[in-house]
C-alpha cells in the first residue's frame, strides 16, 4: 500500500506542476493574442483555442493534485474540532462512498464521449481552429483518473493511520452495509416512499456539516438518486460529459485561475500591505481613521485582488496590531478587518462575479457595471458606520498620533495608491468601456502584477511557483465542485425539484417583491452554514428559472445576490472571513469579540440590499 500511496503522491505533484505550466502558457497565449489584435489587427481562432485547451489542461490535472495538498473544501464546523482518528474515519468514508464512484462514473460517462469524437475525427469548426477534438476531451478521463489514484492513496493513508484493528474492520463491514443498503433502496424504490426531493436536501445538508468534500457530496448524491430509482437510472446522468466538455469550452471560466493568480502575486509583492500602512497612517489622525482605512484599503484590494482569504489575514497581521495598541475597540477593529476584507466579493472585478454571472448567464461587463454603484454605497455606508460611532463614543477608536510631517504621509500614500489604482483602470476599465473581455483583462492585469512586483524587486522564481501552484489548486477545486453541481442538477430537475420549487412560488407567492425577499432570505440563511461557491452553483441554477418568470431583470438580481453572498464570509459561527480573522489573530481576539464586531456590518449590508431593492436603477449608472 506505502508503494502505491508514494506512486499515486509522485503522479499528482507532476500533474500539479504541468497544470502550473499550462497557466503560465495561458498567461502568455492571451497576452499575446490581445497584442497581435489591438496592435497588428490580427485575429485567429488558433490562439482562442489554445487558451481554453490551456485551461482544459490547467484545471482537469490540478484535481489529483489540489487533493493531495487537502485544497478541496469543506465545511469543517467540526470537522476541524474532531480528533485525528474521528478525521481518518471521515477521510476514509469520503474517499471510498463519495469520490471514488462518482470518479469511476465520470470516466466511464466521458470515455464514451472521446470514443465518438475519434470515431468521427471532431475537430474545430474553425478554419483556422485546432484539429483532433478528442485529445484535449480526453483530458477529461486522464485528469479523472490521476484523481481516482489519488483518492484511492487518500483512503488508504486513512485507513493505515487508524491502529485499532477491531475499528478498521468495522469501517470495512461499514462500508459494504452502506452499498448494500443502496442495493436494497433500489431494489425496494425506497426513495418514492419518501420526498425525494427533501431527501436530497436532508442528505447533503448531512454530508455537509459532517465534513465531506464538497466537490464530491453533490457528485456522489447524483450517482446515489439515479441508481436506486428505477425513473431515472444512470441515462439521467448521460449528458454530464457534454456538460462537462461545455464548462470546458467556457472562455468566460478562464478568468478565475488569472484573476488568482494576479491577486497572490500581488499578495507577495507586498503593493497591499505597503498601501495599508500608507493609508492607515493618512487617515488615522481623525477618530476611526485606521477603522476607515481597512475599509478603503479592503474596496482597493477587492477591485485589484478579489483574495478574501489574502485580505483579510493580511490587514489583520498588520492593521489589528496597530489599531489595538492605538486603543481601538477590539469588536471595532475585528469587524472593520472582516467587513473590509470581504469587499473582494462584491467590488469588481471578482471571481464571485465571474461564477455568479457564469451561472446565470450574464454580460460580465453589464454585471460589473452594475456591481460598482453597490460596492461604492455599501463602502460608504461601512464607512459612515464608523465615523459615526467613533463620534458617538471617543474612546473606541481614538485618533492617532503622526510624527512625521503630515505632507510626507500624504506622499506617501499616493505613492502606494498609484500601483493598485494603476492595476484596477487597466483591469476594470478594460472591461467597462468594451476593450476587453473578463479573461483578457485578467491576463494583462497579470502582466502587469509581475512588473509592478519586479519594479519593487520581490520578483522571484518562488513568489511566481508559489502563485501559480495556490491558483491551480483554488482553480480544481471551484471546477470539481462546479462539475459536481452539474451533475446534482440534471438528477435535481429529473426528479421535479425545479417544478416544485417553482410551484411553490406560483402558487403562493404572487408578487415580485414577495420573491425577491423570500429568495434573499433564503440565500442569507444558507449563508450561514455554507460558501458562496456552493450557493452560486446549487441554489442559483434552481431559481434563475423564477427570475424570469416574475420578469425580473438578471443583472440586477444577480448584484443583489452578489451582495447577499458577500454576507455568507461573515455570518456567525460560520463565515469564513472569521474563520481568517481568528486564525491570524490568535488569542488577540476572542471569538465572541469577533461576532460582536461583524454584527454591524452584517447589518449594513442589509440595508445595503434594501437600497438597491427600494431604488433599482441605481445600478444602471455604470452599466455598459
Amino acid at each position: 500500500m506505502k508503494s502505491y500511496m508514494r506512486f499515486a503522491d509522485r503522479l499528482s505533484l507532476a500533474s500539479g506542476a504541468i497544470a502550473s505550466l499550462a497557466l503560465l502558457l495561458l498567461c502568455g497565449v492571451v497576452v499575446y493574442d490581445i497584442i497581435m489584435r489591438f496592435l497588428f489587427n490580427s485575429t485567429s481562432a488558433l490562439f482562442y483555442e489554445i487558451s481554453w485547451h490551456l485551461f482544459d489542461v490547467l484545471f482537469l490535472l490540478g484535481l489529483s493534485y489540489a487533493l493531495y495538498h487537502e485544497s478541496h473544501v469543506r465545511v469543517d464546523i467540526f470537522y476541524s474540532k474532531y480528533s485525528p482518528r474521528t478525521k481518518n474515519i471521515v477521510d476514509f468514508f469520503s474517499m471510498t462512498l463519495l469520490a471514488i464512484p462518482f470518479t469511476l462514473f465520470v470516466i466511464y460517462n466521458s470515455w464514451e464521449m472521446v470514443h465518438q469524437s475519434f470515431l468521427q475525427m471532431d475537430g474545430s469548426s474553425d478554419p483556422g481552429g485546432l484539429p483532433y477534438r478528442y485529445i484535449i476531451k480526453s483530458f477529461v478521463v486522464i485528469g479523472f483518473v490521476l484523481l481516482l489514484l489519488q483518492v484511492a492513496s487518500k483512503a488508504m493513508h486513512a485507513f493505515l493511520s487508524i491502529e485499532s484493528t477491531r475499528l478498521k474492520s468495522t469501517m470495512l463491514a461499514s462500508s459494504v452495509a452502506l452499498f448494500l443498503s443502496i442495493y436494497l433502496a433500489y431494489m425496494s424504490d425506497l426513495v418514492f416512499m419518501l420526498n425525494p426531493i427533501i431527501l436530497i436536501a436532508i442528505l447533503a445538508f448531512t454530508m455537509l456539516m459532517i465534513g465531506f468534500e464538497i466537490g464530491f457530496i453533490f457528485g456522489a448524491i447524483a450517482l446515489l438518486f439515479s441508481t436506486i430509482t428505477y425513473e431515472l437510472g444512470l441515462e439521467s446522468l448521460e449528458l454530464l460529459s457534454f456538460r462537462t466538455y461545455g464548462i470546458m469550452t467556457n472562455f468566460t471560466l478562464l478568468a478565475v485561475p488569472l484573476f488568482i493568480f494576479m491577486g497572490l502575486v500581488l499578495q507577495k509583492a507586498k503593493i497591499a500591505e505597503d498601501l495599508l500602512v500608507s493609508m492607515g497612517r493618512l487617515f488615522g489622525v481623525i477618530r476611526g481613521g485606521l477603522a476607515v482605512s481597512v475599509i478603503l484599503v479592503g474596496a482597493i484590494l477587492g477591485a485589484s485582488t478579489g483574495i478574501v482569504g489574502a485580505s483579510v489575514v493580511m490587514m489583520a497581521l498588520i492593521a489589528l496590531p496597530l489599531m489595538l495598541r492605538e486603543k481601538y475597540s477590539p469588536a471595532l477593529a475585528s469587524g472593520s478587518i472582516a467587513a473590509g476584507g470581504t469587499l473582494g466579493q462584491i467590488v469588481p472585478p471578482s471571481v464571485a462575479l465571474i461564477i455568479l454571472g457564469d451561472q446565470m448567464h450574464l454580460d460580465m461587463k453589464e454585471l460589473f457595471g452594475g456591481a460598482i454603484v453597490p460596492s461604492i454605497l455599501l463602502v460608504s455606508l461601512y464607512i459612515i458606520y464608523i465615523l459615526a460611532v467613533s463620534f458617538l463614543k471617543k474612546d473606541v477608536a481614538p485618533a492617532m498620533e503622526i510624527s512625521a510631517p503630515y505632507k510626507d504621509v500624504v506622499s506617501s500614500a499616493l505613492k502606494a495608491m498609484f500601483a493598485p489604482t494603476l492595476l484596477i483602470f487597466i483591469v476594470l476599465g478594460s472591461i467597462l468601456v468594451g476593450i476587453a473581455s473578463p479573461t483578457e483583462s485578467a491576463a494583462v492585469g497579470v502582466f502587469f502584477a509581475i512588473l509592478l512586483a519586479y519594479r519593487k524587486r520581490l520578483l522571484t522564481i518562488d513568489i511566481i511557483k508559489y502563485a501559480l501552484t495556490e491558483s491551480v489548486k483554488l482553480t480544481s477545486m471551484i471546477m470539481l465542485i462546479l462539475i459536481g453541481a452539474t451533475a446534482f442538477s440534471l438528477v435535481f430537475n429529473e426528479l421535479g425539484g425545479s417544478d416544485v420549487v417553482r410551484g411553490f412560488f406560483e402558487n403562493n407567492i404572487e408578487s415580485e417583491l414577495g420573491f425577491i425577499i423570500l429568495a434573499m432570505a433564503v440565500v442569507f440563511v444558507l449563508g450561514f452554514f455554507i460558501d458562496f461557491i456552493e450557493i452560486i452553483f446549487i441554489v442559483i441554477p434552481i431559481i434563475l428559472p423564477l427570475v424570469y418568470f416574475y420578469d425580473i431583470d438578471p443583472i440586477w438580481f444577480g448584484v443583489l445576490i452578489a451582495m447577499n453572498i458577500q454576507a455568507s464570509f461573515l455570518t456567525p459561527p460560520f463565515g469564513f472571513s472569521l474563520f481568517f480573522l481568528k486564525g491570524a489573530a490568535g488569542d488577540t481576539l476572542a471569538t465572541s469579540t469577533i461576532y460582536r464586531g461583524v454584527i454591524p456590518f452584517i447589518l449594513l449590508q442589509l440595508v445595503a440590499i434594501a437600497i438597491m431593492i427600494y431604488y433599482p436603477n441605481l445600478i444602471y449608472i455604470f452599466r455598459g
